[in-house]
C-alpha cells in the first residue's frame, strides 16, 4: 500500500485534494481568533464582538477564491458588486453568530463523534480502506499538497461538526403532517388539460419595413447605444513560469542517480511471494487440549521426516483444514510477507528451496506443518533498466523544489521593475508571448493565461491599463505563475452607424413583428373570452410545473396561475420578441403528476423545505438573542464606490 502510495502520488493528488481541501473551506468561521485583533472600520457587530473591515474584506476574497475554484468560467466581475460583497457580510455575521451559540452550549466534538465522520462522510471515501477505516497515510499525504498538517485539518474539522451541532437539533427533528404537505404538493404538482395558439414573431418579421429614418432613430437613442458598441480589447505580451521552464536548467548527475536508486530499490523490485502445502492440527481452548494437539502434530512431522514423499496423503488424512486437506495440503495460494500469521509467516519464508519442510508451527488456530512448494518474485530491476525514470522523477522533483523558490523571485522582479517583462524573461529564460483581441471574458478553450479569470481581471486593472505596468504575478493552475503586461488597450465605441445599420434594421424588424403577433394575440384573446365555446384545432396537451411539454415557462406559470370556475379560461402572454401565446384552460385534472406520485418522497422534500425554513427562522432568532447588526448598508458600498470612481478620474 505504501510503495503505491508513493509511486502514484501525483495522480492522487489531483484527485483528493479539490476532493477534501475544497470541502473544508469555512469563510469566515476558522480565522476569528486570529482576526479579533485586526484594525480597521467596524461593519457589524454580534454579541458586543466588532466585526471589522478587515474581516470583511479577508472573508470576501476566500468567498472569490472558492467560487472560482467551483466554477473557473464565472465572471469575476460578478463577484466583486456591492451586492455579492453585502452577502459574503450577512454570511460573516450568521457564521459569528452560530459560533457564539456553539460556545455558550459548550458543543464540542469527541474523538468518536471524528472517527464516525471520517468514516460516513463522503468526501473521505477516497482516502479510506476497503474496510471501511481511515488510510491516515494516504489522508496526510493528500493535506501536505495544500501545505496542511493532519493535525491542523482535524482542529477545523472538530470545529466543523460542532457548529453543525447549533443547528442539528432544528433541522434533523422537522417534520411536517400530512395535509398541508399534500396541500402543497398538490399546488406544485397539479395537472391542467390546455390548448394553445402561438402567434410567432418571425412569422410577422415579412410584413415590416423599417425605414432608414427609423433605423437611424434607433441607433441614436442613448438606450439602445450598448447594443452596437464594440469589444473592449487589449493587445498584450506575457510570460510563463512552470515546471518545464524551470527544468531547462536543472542537470543531475549520475551519483546521484546512484544514490536514489540504491535508497529506493524497493521500488523497482517485485515482492516475493510463496505458495505452500500445510497439515493443520487444530487446537482447543485449554492447555491440555493445546498440548495433546501439539503431540499430535510433532507426530506427523516425525512420520513425514522419514517419508517426505508422503506428505499429501498424510495431509489428505490428518489435516483439520478441511479445504486444504481434499487437495493433499496444498493451499494454492501464493503469500507475501504481511498476509498471514506471523510464526505461519516466519516458519514459511525461512524455508530454503521447494519441497523443503518445516517444525511445528503453533498459532492461534493450533499447529500447522508446512512443505514449500514454490516462489516467484524477489526480482529488482537492474540501475540500467530504470535510470531514465529516476532521472525524470529527481528531475521533477528539483523543479518543484525551484519553483518554490522562484516564485517569489518572479514575483518580485515583475513588480519591482514594472515597466517591462524582459527583466522577468531574461532572468529565467522564458520566451516573451503575445496575443490580440483579448475581451474581459477569460477563454475557456485557451490552454493558457488567458483561460483563467484571474489572469484576465489583472489585464483590465486600472494600474495596468492606465499606467502601463506589469500585472502581478498570478498563481494558475498545474504549477505555473504568469504575468503579462498591455501593449495597446482599444476601449468599447460605438460603433459607426453604416458598420451597423444591418444590425439596427434586425433588431427593429424582430420588435415591430413582436408588436404585430402581440396585437393579434391579444385580438384572438378578446374573441375566445366573449364566445368561450369557440372550437380550437391546437392539440389537447396536458401541462404540470414539472412537465411543461416544451412550452415556456411563462406560459406554464400563466395557466396554472389562471383561477378556473365553471368553464374554460383563456389567457395570453407576452413572450416579447418571440411572440404571444393564447392558452385555453380546459379543466384541472384530479390527479398529480406522475413525475409526483410517490406520496412520501414528496412529504421528504417538503419535509427538508420546511427543515430550511424554520432553520432560517432559529438563526434569526439567534441573531436577535445576540445583538447582531450589520452597520454598513449595499447602497453605503454603491455610493462609496462611485465617489472613489469619481474621485478618480
Amino acid at each position: 500500500m505504501f510503495e503505491f502510495i508513493r509511486t502514484h502520488t501525483r495522480v492522487l493528488m489531483l484527485i483528493l485534494v479539490p476532493l477534501i481541501i475544497g470541502s473544508f473551506v469555512f469563510v469566515g468561521v476558522q480565522g476569528y481568533t486570529r482576526m479579533a485583533d485586526a484594525k480597521g472600520a467596524k461593519v457589524a457587530r454580534v454579541a458586543g464582538h466588532d466585526i471589522t473591515q478587515a474581516e470583511w474584506d479577508l472573508a470576501h476574497r476566500e468567498s472569490v477564491e472558492q467560487l472560482r475554484r467551483q466554477a473557473p468560467q464565472m465572471d469575476p466581475r460578478l463577484l466583486d458588486t456591492p451586492e455579492a460583497k453585502h452577502q459574503v457580510l450577512e454570511r460573516l455575521v450568521v457564521d459569528r453568530v452560530i459560533q457564539v451559540e456553539a460556545g455558550k452550549s459548550h458543543f464540542a466534538t469527541t474523538d468518536e463523534r471524528l472517527l464516525r465522520a471520517y468514516q460516513t462522510d463522503r468526501r473521505f471515501a477516497r482516502v479510506r480502506n476497503p474496510d471501511g477505516s481511515l488510510n491516515k497515510i494516504l489522508l496526510e499525504a493528500t493535506l501536505a499538497q495544500s501545505g496542511m498538517s493532519v493535525a491542523g485539518f482535524e482542529a477545523k474539522f472538530r470545529d466543523e461538526l460542532a457548529l453543525r451541532q447549533v443547528t442539528a437539533g432544528v433541522t434533523a427533528t422537522s417534520f411536517s403532517p400530512l395535509a398541508p404537505a399534500t396541500a402543497t404538493l398538490d399546488a406544485m404538482f397539479q395537472q391542467r388539460e390546455i390548448q394553445v395558439e402561438r402567434f410567432d414573431g418571425k412569422a410577422y418579421a415579412g410584413k415590416v419595413h423599417p425605414s432608414d429614418a427609423e433605423v437611424e432613430a434607433y441607433y441614436k437613442d442613448p438606450a439602445h447605444a450598448a447594443q452596437f458598441k464594440s469589444k473592449e480589447q487589449v493587445q498584450i505580451e506575457y510570460v510563463v513560469l512552470d515546471l518545464d521552464a524551470v527544468k531547462k536548467g536543472l542537470t543531475v548527475s549520475e551519483a546521484d542517480l546512484h544514490t536514489y536508486y540504491e535508497a529506493n530499490k524497493k521500488r523497482y523490485s517485485t515482492p516475493e511471494e510463496r505458495r505452500a502445502s500445510h497439515i493443520l492440527v487444530k487446537a482447543g481452548k485449554t492447555d491440555e487440549e493445546r498440548v495433546a494437539a501439539k503431540a499430535k502434530a510433532e507426530a506427523l512431522l516425525a512420520g513425514l521426516k522419514k517419508d517426505p514423499a508422503s506428505f499429501p496423503a498424510v495431509a489428505k488424512k490428518n489435516s483439520q483444514d478441511a479445504v486444504t486437506a481434499e487437495h493433499g495440503g496444498d493451499t494454492d495460494v501464493f503469500m507475501a510477507r504481511g498476509d498471514t500469521d506471523p510464526a505461519y509467516e516466519a516458519a514459511l519464508f525461512s524455508l530454503g528451496k521447494p519441497g523443503e519442510v518445516s517444525g511445528v508451527v503453533g498459532t492461534k488456530e493450533g499447529f500447522y506443518i508446512l512443505r514449500l512448494e514454490a516462489v516467484r518474485g524477489g526480482d529488482t530491476k537492474a540501475f540500467e533498466a530504470v535510470r531514465n525514470d529516476i532521472h525524470e522523477e529527481l528531475l521533477r522533483q528539483r523543479a518543484q523544489q525551484r519553483f518554490t523558490e522562484a516564485t517569489k523571485e518572479f514575483s518580485d522582479l515583475v513588480y519591482d521593475q514594472s515597466d517591462s517583462l524582459k527583466p522577468v524573461a531574461d532572468k529565467f529564460k522564458l520566451e516573451i508571448l503575445t496575443a490580440r483581441g483579448v475581451t474581459r471574458q477569460a477563454d475557456p478553450q485557451s490552454a493558457g493565461p488567458l483561460s483563467s479569470p484571474k489572469f484576465v481581471e489583472a489585464l483590465f486593472s486600472d494600474d495596468v491599463l492606465n499606467n502601463k505596468r506589469n500585472t502581478e504575478a498570478v498563481s494558475l493552475k498545474n504549477n505555473q505563475l504568469a504575468a503579462g503586461r498591455v501593449v495597446q488597450h482599444s476601449p468599447s465605441v460605438l460603433r459607426p452607424l453604416p458598420e451597423v445599420a444591418s444590425l439596427v434594421k434586425e433588431t427593429l424588424v424582430a420588435r415591430q413583428a413582436a408588436a404585430l403577433a402581440r396585437k393579434e394575440g391579444e385580438a384572438r384573446l378578446a374573441a375566445l373570452r366573449a364566445a368561450p365555446a369557440t372550437a380550437l384545432s391546437s392539440p389537447v396537451q396536458v401541462v404540470s410545473r414539472a412537465q411543461a411539454q416544451g412550452l415556456p415557462r411563462e406560459v406554464i406559470d400563466a395557466v396554472l396561475k389562471a383561477p378556473m370556475t365553471n368553464g374554460p379560461a383563456f389567457v395570453g402572454v407576452d413572450l416579447g420578441e418571440q411572440g404571444y401565446v393564447v392558452a385555453k384552460l380546459n379543466k384541472v385534472l384530479g390527479e398529480r403528476d406522475p413525475v409526483a406520485a410517490d406520496v412520501r418522497q414528496g412529504q421528504g422534500q417538503y419535509a427538508r423545505a420546511w427543515g430550511d425554513a424554520e432553520e432560517k427562522a432559529y438563526i434569526d432568532a439567534l441573531k436577535s438573542r445576540f445583538n447582531a447588526k450589520i452597520l454598513v448598508s449595499a447602497s453605503t458600498e454603491k455610493n462609496e464606490r462611485a465617489a472613489d470612481a469619481a474621485a478618480s478620474k
